[in-house]
């Protein structure tokens, strides 16, 4: 079986009613020119990032290769700006550093670090709540920057990072630097290199072979067209565009796997159909819209398709989940600990009325309105339980990691540093202690006490700061050596991801069991229905932000 890849999932704009026109919406993600009849709605074209940050390393390769008796087709701009195209069997892409005729200055205002796009949107909404233009990117981890074309000055980005700090803010920096040289895109044909910054490339049978590196090695086939553009970050992206239909057939095996009983896979493809229509706004900074990777959902092309897969995303063609006649925050992740958790559990922002804390069992293993997981030894006892569930059995079901302070200390210095934080300096971890957790049992906030000051992590960080954990439904056991001398933790948990949702091996033993992809969809999403698309539907529209934003120093 495929092994079940986590999904972490879940640029403020709102998909107009108006499906069935398609104008609007479809201009506005560069999907089509012009009008289309609500049937075919279904057919749009998704672009998906297939390799995000090309150019980071001088060693980059990717090889484009056309299938057997075809060509691929290369279209740019010539020297003189006026197009200019080539067909080839294969074209190898690499980055060359191309010095500039004067250094330039690159700099963002960075205004949040955090480890998902689902907090940093929240966070772009409260900023938004202030009056200040933002921008949601993702360089690595997710960052919120003051919006480039806004704030496009030097004096005008200092003149707010001076504001903010005058208000208490310690989290906004400015990230600067001179660039002497800037990677191009480079390419030789017929002898003669090219360095370019956008290229377009097809084929006539819409198949495309990708490899990375110099060996050519695990090469994947994407149908559609491909794309070679500027992100951002001073690097490129491969574009792929396809098909939605097409692209589901690249994302359910790899998502679900490639063993799993009908009834999952069936209620796994109207959620990967859901999720990608909700989620066409994640890469609005680099002018695609979904990346092929956990933080939006594993995308591996026509590679390894599987035909019980490709039998459910043709039987339910344009089928999605909704609620109130808007698509579902269609959540998921491979493995709940037992219990799924409220999407506020995880991240910042307002509560999904049909993401709720939920047993995940078929049967009476726990009254979660008797016996509240935010009790510690309630959570302990939930924790020691391992029988009756739907994941009973799975590997991440139950688990305990343990770590030396040394290599907490480690890891928990590599998250602050990467999110600025004003304490990543300290020296020793005195303690780590949870103080509050939620009735689904999530860890809502955790404070590590070090020799110069607490650090709080709150939700998802929770996971995200250490190694050990695979989720955030833990407890903590301190390891004491000689003289009872703290020397580590024990991580004891359950689960693998975020929780929210369905969990996918939860789905495997409810479809073994005889229930329909309908009946898992609802077990995991109460109050939903299925739909097909409709010019009534609502894909998302930007909800307020969980909270008015006050600006105040780290604690």
């Amino acid at each position: 079986m495929t092994k079940i890849l986590k999904h972490q999932t879940l640029t403020n704009k709102r998909i107009p009613k108006a499906l069935g026109t398609l104008l609007v919406v479809m201009s506005l993600y560069g999907l089509t020119t012009g009008p289309e009849p609500a049937a075919k709605a279904q057919e749009v074209d998704l672009k998906v990032g297939i390799v995000q940050r090309f150019g980071e390393e001088l060693t980059d390769q990717v090889t484009l290769k056309a299938t057997s008796g075809d060509r691929l087709t290369v279209r740019f701009l010539s020297g003189d700006m006026k197009p200019e195209t080539v067909q080839l069997e294969s074209l190898k892409l690499e980055t060359v550093m191309q010095p500039l005729q004067t250094p330039a200055l690159e700099e963002y205002l960075v205004l949040n670090h955090e480890s998902t796009f689902e907090t940093a949107e929240d966070k772009a909404n409260q900023w938004r709540q202030l009056g200040i233009e933002v921008e949601v990117v993702q360089p690595e981890r997710w960052q919120v920057w003051a919006k480039r074309d806004v704030y496009q000055t030097p004096l005008l980005r200092r003149m707010l990072l001076q504001n903010l700090k005058a208000q208490g803010d310690t989290t906004a920096y400015l990230a600067t630097k001179m660039v002497e040289k800037e990677p191009k895109a480079s390419f030789v044909v017929n002898g003669f290199r090219y360095n370019r910054r956008e290229l377009e490339i097809s084929a006539k049978k819409n198949l495309i072979q990708v490899s990375r590196g110099a060996n050519n090695k695990n090469p994947r086939l994407y149908a559609g067209r491909l794309r070679l553009q500027p992100n951002a970050y001073g690097t490129y992206t491969l574009v792929n565009q396809v098909p939605l239909e097409t692209y589901l057939r690249g994302v359910v095996p790899h998502e679900i796997g490639g063993g799993a009983p009908y009834a999952a896979v069936v209620a796994q493809t109207i959620l990967a159909r859901t999720y990608a229509l909700r989620n066409l706004r994640r890469f609005t900074a680099d002018n695609y819209q979904l990346c092929a990777d956990v933080h939006c959902q594993v995308y591996k092309g026509l590679t390894d398709t599987v035909p019980l897969a490709d039998k459910a995303i043709a039987q339910t063609k344009g089928l999605v989940l909704t609620y109130n006649n808007e698509l579902i925050d269609a959540l998921y992740s491979s493995t709940t600990g037992g219990v799924t958790a409220p999407f506020s559990d995880v991240w910042n922002g307002p509560e999904r009325p049909y993401l709720t804390a939920k047993v995940d069992s078929p049967n009476a293993v726990w009254d979660l309105s008797q016996k509240s997981l935010a009790n510690e030894n309630n959570l302990r006892q939930f924790l020691n339980l391992k029988q009756g569930f739907n994941e009973t059995g799975r590997d991440v079901f139950r688990w305990r990691r343990t770590k030396t302070l040394e290599q907490i200390t480690k890891h928990l210095k590599r998250y602050l540093k990467n999110r600025n934080h004003p304490l990543v300096n300290f020296t020793t971890i005195q303690q780590i202690q949870i103080v509050n957790r939620s009735p689904a049992g999530r860890i809502l906030k955790l404070v590590v006490q070090t020799d110069i000051g607490n650090i709080e992590i709150h939700k998802n960080d929770a996971r995200s700061a250490f190694e050990p954990p695979l989720s955030t439904l833990y407890y903590l056991e301190p390891i004491y050596g000689d003289n009872k001398i703290l020397k580590g933790y024990a991580f004891v948990g359950g689960g693998f991801g975020h929780g929210v949702g369905m969990s996918q091996y939860g789905a495997y033993n409810l479809a073994n069991i005889g229930w329909s992809g309908e009946q898992i969809l609802n077990f995991y999403y109460p109050g939903t229905q299925i739909q097909p698309l409709s010019p009534s539907l609502v894909f998302w529209q930007p909800p307020e932000a969980s909270s008015p934003f006050q600006l105040s120093p780290h604690k």
